[in-house]
């Protein structure tokens, strides 16, 4: 089973951008770009029904905030490993 591929907000805004170009068509700018044509159909219409808060995701702030503090975690503890790693490294080499 394949994965849903997930596209942040910034690229869906871009890709309905493209499809206001003259002589363009959605099909057009849908393949060029990699996505499916009726994906971006549903992406335009969206946009266009609410245009101040389209894309805005499915979570909550509490969520996006969990997320973040996750990856921040993580480039810590490959930061702390790292570390770690280099003054075990060094201490075998002065001895």
């Amino acid at each position: 089973m394949t994965q849903r591929r997930k596209y942040s907000a910034e690229f869906k805004r871009e890709a309905v951008a493209l499809t206001y170009q003259p002589g363009v068509s959605c099909r057009q700018i849908a393949l060029e770009i990699g996505v499916n044509p009726n994906l971006l159909s549903r992406w335009k219409r969206e946009s266009e029904a609410v245009s101040n808060k389209a894309f805005s995701g499915s979570g909550s702030p509490r969520d996006e905030e969990l997320s973040s503090l996750k990856r921040e975690l993580a480039r810590v503890k490959k930061e702390r490993d790292f570390l770690r790693e280099a003054a075990t490294f060094f201490a075998k080499q002065s001895s």
